[in-house]
C-alpha cells in the first residue's frame, strides 16, 4: 500500500504537469533579457521547490515543445567557458498566451481554495 509520501510525489508529479509551461512562460515573460536553461532553473530554484523540484533536467523539453508552438525564440551562442548555450525568449504570441494561460490559471485557483476552504 501506498504511504502519504509517495501519494504527495504522485501528486506534485501531476500537478507540475501543467504548471511548468506557464511558469517557465512567466519567467521569460518578465525578463529584459533572453535567458538559457540554467538561469531560468536557477529563478525557479529561487520561486520556491514547488515548481520544478529540483529536477531542472525537466524544464529541456518543456522549453523545446513552447519553442516548437511559436511561444518562445531561441538562439544559440558561444560560452566562454564550455559548450555554446541556448538563450531562450518569450515571442508576442507567447505573451498572449501568456495572459490567457494567467487568466485560466488565476481561475483555477480561485475555484480549488474555495473549496479547500469549505466555501461552497
Amino acid at each position: 500500500m501506498d504511504d502519504t509520501a509517495s501519494q504527495l510525489k504522485k501528486f506534485q508529479k501531476e500537478l507540475s504537469t501543467g504548471t511548468v509551461s506557464l511558469v517557465l512562460l512567466a519567467v521569460l515573460g518578465q525578463s529584459r533579457q533572453p535567458l538559457y536553461g540554467y538561469q531560468i532553473a536557477k529563478q525557479l530554484e529561487q520561486a520556491g521547490e514547488g515548481v520544478l523540484a529540483g529536477k531542472q533536467s525537466a524544464l529541456y523539453p518543456v522549453l523545446r515543445n513552447l519553442e516548437g508552438a511559436g511561444l518562445l525564440a531561441s538562439e544559440v551562442e558561444p560560452s566562454v567557458s564550455g559548450p555554446p548555450r541556448r538563450y531562450y525568449r518569450i515571442t508576442k504570441f507567447g505573451r498572449e498566451v501568456l495572459r490567457e494561460w494567467t487568466a485560466a490559471w488565476n481561475a483555477s485557483r480561485d475555484s480549488v481554495d474555495k473549496v479547500l476552504q469549505g466555501e461552497l
